[in-house]
Order: C-alpha cells, then structure tokens, then sequence
C-alpha cells in the first residue's frame, strides 16, 4: 500500500484520519472478494492529485449519478441516487458549506452523516481515496472532477469497518441509513400456486406479492425505486447474478394503435447500456410510437440508461426496493395513498436470552418477548416498522463484534424476526387468553432482514404488538418505529418479562420481583463484606409432586435497569429456608445451595439448577456495597405436563388458525 505526497494548505498539514489509515485494514476485511488482488497495488491519493480542480458536485447535475468502480456496492449506489432528488436529504448526510479545495479553510476532512439505529450517526473522513494509478479504484461521479461519491463511499466504508465490508449488500438497508425512512423490498415474481394463494390469505404481504406499478402512482415522483436481478435472465446476461439498477422515472405511452404501453427508464451504475430488448435505440419498440415523442424519450437517456417496458421490466428483475417519499419537515408518505404520516414514535428494546427471548408462537415461552402498547385515537393509516441491530463481523469504533457466525452469509448478521399485533378492547386484559386468539395483523414470516414492515388501516382503540425472532433465545437489539396519518401513543409494557426455560419441554411457571439497592440501605454488596445482609430477599418454594423424585428444574434470571456503559458487576445467591430459622441468620450462617457467581458487568446473570422440594430465597447483590440501581428477577419453575405442539416453521407466507402459527413453504 503506497501514499502518495501530503499537499499542505497554507503550511498546516492537511488532517489524516487515524481511526481509517490509508493501510489494507481499511479496505479489506477477510480478503474474500474480487477486490483481494489488489492488495499492494493501490495508491491513496487526495482529490487535488487526481485532477487540477476537484469539487463535491459538477455544475452539470445529470453528471453527479454514481459510477461503479471494482467495488461490488451496486446497493450503495443505487440509494446514493435518490440523495439527488432530494435536497434537504442530501444537506442532511453531507452538511453544506464545508471547505473545498482552494478553499482557505480546507484541512483536507470532510465530515458526513448516516442514520443508525434511531439517530444521525457523524462519520469523519479525510479526503484520501484508493487508486490504480491516477485513476479512483472504487465509485466516482459521471464528471472526472466530482468528489461527493468517493467520498461519500470512503465514508459509509468506514461506518462499516473497511471497504469489503460494501461488497454485496440489500438497496432497502442503504436507503434507510441516507434518509432515515424506511423501504420496503417487494417480488417482481409469480404468486405462486392455487395452494400458496389460499395460504397467503390472511398475510400481510399477500396484496404486494406482485408489484403493480399504479399502487405509487401518488408517490411516482418522489420515492425511491431500485430493481435487482438474482439471475442471470437472457437480455441482462452481461450483468450476472445479484445486481442492483435504478429506477429513473416510467411513463404511460400512447402508442400510434391508440393502446398505451408503459415504459421505464433504467440507469446501470455501472455506466453502461446492458440492455437488448426491444426498446434499444434501434429497437423495434420505438417504431410503435409516434416519431417526434420517440425522439423525446431517448433524448432523456444519459450514460448507462435505457428504456423497457413494464412486460421486459416484470421478466427480467426478481424484486424491486422502494423508498417511502419524505418530506422537508421530515414526514414520510405513505406509498399507497399518498398520505402524510405525520406522528411519529420510536422505542428501542432487545431480546435478551433467559429473559426476553421467548422464540415465536411455537414456543411457550412466546408471551416472554418485549410486549409495547399503541394507542390509535382515530382511524387512519399506520406503518409500524421492526428494524434490528446488525451483528457486525468486524470491532471498530462504528462496528460491533458479532454473537455467533453463521454458515449462510444471508443470515449471518440478522436473526429471522416477525412483529403480531391484536385488539384488544380494554388495557387490562389476560395475556395467555390474548395470545390464543387470531392476531389481527401480522408480518408474512419470520424472515431474515433487517426490517420487516406492517402497513394497516387502524380503527381506534388499544394494541398489542409483540416483536419476535424465530428461535427462543436469540438475541440482539432492535428498534420499534410507529408512522401514521392520526394521532397515536405508543409505549413499552411495563410489567416485566418472565424468564425462559431452561429446556424446550414441558410447560413453566414464572414468578418475577421487582427490586433496588439503595445506598447505605438495601445495597449491601457481596458475601466478602459484613452488608450482605441488607441485600434484598426473594423467598420461594418448590413443591413436592409425586410425579418427580429427582427434584424440579429452576431457572433464576437478574437483570439490571441501567444503561450498558454503566453497568454494576451483579450476581445472586440462593439459600434454603429451614423450618423456624430467620433470613439473616440463614445468610449469615449457611452457604448456598446454588450461586451465580462471579459476579459480572453485564445486563442480565442467569442460573439453571435443579432444587428439591422445601423453601428457598434468592439474594440478589452488586460486587461492591453501596452501587444503587433498581432491578428485576425472575423465577421459572418447571410444571410437569405436556403442552401443545404448534406448527410454525420458516416459511413463505403464515396463516394464523389459532394460538398455533402454520406456516406452509
């Protein structure tokens, strides 16, 4: 890796960004795509060393789309798009009036912004950029002189932790992370069979299974729209498999026959024309319309675009991503009427394993998972979007480390998720009796994305929703986000919740608490200090059943209410209450039968034991006496019968018969 001379700018050196050092930890990850070979041939060069005047955008605006470089980022690109038809977007990830080149104040940085996980996320960058030789290696604009791309790319490659990290990607995840709305991905495909469509009756993607085009008819000029390929179709073959295109604009045609036809103007990122239907510019296609409008269609054209119509368009790509249109105040529009969805709320939570994980409706640990309120005071339009963290695969100051690895890379950062929402006519209400009935909406599957989205029409009243992932126990964080046309409330349950087993069989009961350590009163801190016994006490029983002889399955979980960067080391105790013996004499005097220990920083300390019948009190504590903080426990305890088995599976489509889910593939 070679670095080319430092230009200076008035003698002050020009800034060099040390968290994203011209070296191959920034532009590769695992050398696992085409880009390794060029390991040792790329120079690192300023915008100024590439060309005599740089800019960030050509005066000529056509000349500002994105070109793709050797970098697989067709995904990124295709949302870096839509930034141009939209100002106040644009401002917001690049903010204006940074100093340029010639400018007296330029330092050779440039600052940019992506919205991550409910906020806009700064990601400083020096303008040094890869090349072969002269020439940028990776994205640039259409004019040689524009910058805003490059640099845009370098940015988004270091939120990501190197420049492979862009390789292969989905458009719907990039154009969130510009706008902070929210895309939707839909089938270009076939419905299905006889059998599917019956099953797809009670889902909630079944109307979208098919995109028709006249359902944005309101929004044509304002969303965001991206086709991809997952095959290799016969007109597009030069492109090969998963590629990523934009959808410039369509328009209805009359034909000279008074029939219209519909076409679409295509842009590859590429910058080049990959197309060889019928509307090429000797196409055969041309010849159906009127001549002067035919030369006005292709006047439109710009490097790398071509006509189709809607027929080609609907054989050829497999899916398309749409953006939801978003105003100046920052409103989105509903894709299907156009409407504004202008109440907004956010919630962030997790799934917790041995808390609040609970799986699916299979599980019965289900009514275990976070569980949130929406209110709707009158009927209108609500788009309610289920966004989870990514498990990163690299550690940096923007990435995290990932929980597990998983052999199917479209699966390894994101857990197959689903959201389920019901009625419910009044607040206080029996949860078991709920669950069982039909959820009113739902997503279509548990699926493995980042987002899942439900579209309704809401009549006033109460809402359950209940956020889930397809396997009890699987954690990560996520993020709840509730758009709609009516005013709305929205809030988490309070109520704590309950543990999960520690075994898949058989049904439990939970018991949960609710507790603090107060400085100088109940924070007694650990069994090494002469406090411990100020520590709160939870006492329980395990009863005799005739049916069991080796004892009953436990499973104790704390978890602290504190922010993670904040976290107490915490652990507990569990002692056994004989007959006529008090609680501190008990602590002091006996040792536990069963501990989680050490203590740990940690949100949540879990323990799975087996207990004979009698009496028992947990003792829950922090490390060190006198660390306030409030906490919840929870006490599973295993019933010994049997339970219903449901049927849910991973799947196309889900129908809700019961508390059971079927899902059919």
């Amino acid at each position: 890796m070679r670095k080319e001379g430092r230009p200076e700018c008035s003698g002050t050196p020009l800034f060099e960004d040390l968290d994203f050092p011209c070296t191959d930890t920034s532009l590769f990850f695992d050398s696992s795509t085409p880009i390794a070979r060029l390991q040792g041939e790329l120079i690192w060069r300023r915008p100024q060393e590439i060309c005599p005047s740089p800019t960030l955008f050509p005066t000529n605006i056509s000349l500002a789309h994105a070109k793709q470089g050797l970098l697989g980022d067709c995904w990124f690109l295709c949302a870096c798009s839509f930034l141009l038809k939209n100002q106040q977007l644009l401002n917001k990830v690049l903010p204006p009036d940074q100093p340029q080149w010639g400018n007296g104040r330029y330092r050779g940085s440039f600052q940019f912004r992506f919205w991550q996980q409910g906020d806009w996320t700064e990601v400083t960058i020096d303008d040094r950029l890869p090349c072969i030789g002269s020439a940028l290696c990776f994205s640039r604009c259409h004019s040689p002189s524009a910058f805003w791309v490059a640099l845009l790319e370098k940015a988004y490659a270091k939120l990501h932790g190197s420049y492979e990290h862009l390789w292969a990607g989905q458009v719907a995840e990039a154009l969130v992370d510009l706008t902070g709305g929210v895309a939707e991905r839909w089938s270009l495909g076939d419905i299905g069979s006889e059998e599917e469509r019956k099953t797809e009756q009670d889902s909630d993607q079944v109307g979208r299974k098919k995109l028709d085009l006249s359902l944005l008819s309101h929004v044509k000029n304002d969303c965001a729209l991206s086709c991809s390929t997952h095959t290799s179709p016969g007109e597009l073959g030069e492109m090969g498999q998963y590629h990523a295109l934009i959808v410039m604009e369509w328009e209805d045609v009359k034909k000279v026959s008074g029939s219209e036809v519909r076409l679409l103007r295509i842009r590859n990122p590429w910058g080049r024309c990959c197309w060889g239907g019928a509307w090429t510019q000797s196409g055969a296609g041309w010849r159906s319309l009127d001549p002067d409008y035919a030369a006005h269609l292709k006047s439109r054209l710009a490097e790398g675009e071509f006509w189709l119509d809607e027929t080609e368009f609907m054989s050829q790509f497999d899916d398309i991503t749409v953006g939801y249109p978003i105003t100046e105040e920052g409103h989105l529009k509903s894709l299907c009427t156009g409407n504004l969805l202008s109440h907004q709320h956010h919630l962030a939570s997790r799934w917790i394993k041995g808390f609040s994980a609970g799986g699916c409706r299979n599980s019965s640990s289900y009514s275990s998972n976070p569980k949130f309120w929406l209110k709707v005071c009158e009927r209108g339009e609500v788009l309610i979007s289920l966004l989870q963290y990514r498990k990163w695969r690299n550690s940096t100051k923007y990435a995290q480390t990932p929980q597990e690895d998983s052999k199917n890379m479209k699966h390894q950062h994101y857990r197959a998720i689903a959201l389920h929402m019901w009625k419910v006519e009044k607040k206080r209400f029996s949860l078991n009796r709920m669950l069982n009935k039909v959820p009113c909406a739902s997503t279509h599957c548990h699926a493995y994305e980042r987002e899942v989205i439900l579209h309704r029409q809401l009549d006033p009243g109460y809402y359950l929703l209940i956020p889930s992932t397809y396997q009890p126990g699987a954690e990560t964080r996520f993020l709840i986000r509730v758009f709609s046309t009516s005013s709305t409330s929205f809030s988490a349950l309070k109520n704590p919740a309950p543990s999960l087993p520690p075994t898949a069989d058989g049904e439990w009961e939970t018991t949960y608490f609710r507790g603090s350590w107060v400085e100088g009163k109940t924070a007694g801190g650990s069994r090494n200090f002469l406090s411990y016994g100020q520590n709160p006490c939870f006492f329980f029983t395990v009863c005799n059943e005739p049916a069991v002889t080796s004892g009953v399955n436990v499973k104790v979980t704390l978890h602290q209410i504190r922010p993670d960067t904040d976290l107490h080391p915490i652990g507990f105790h569990v002692f056994k209450v004989p007959r006529g013996k008090s609680e501190q004499t008990i602590i002091r005097d006996q040792d536990p039968v069963a501990s989680c220990v050490p203590h740990c920083y940690t949100q949540d300390v879990s323990l799975a034991c087996t207990l004979p019948p009698g009496c028992y009190t947990v003792v829950p504590s922090t490390y060190q006496p006198d660390c306030s903080s409030n906490f919840t426990l929870s006490l599973a305890r295993r019933i010994h019968r049997k339970v219903v088995q449901s049927q849910e599976r991973l799947g196309k489509v889900i129908q809700e018969v019961s508390h059971i889910s079927v899902m059919k593939n």
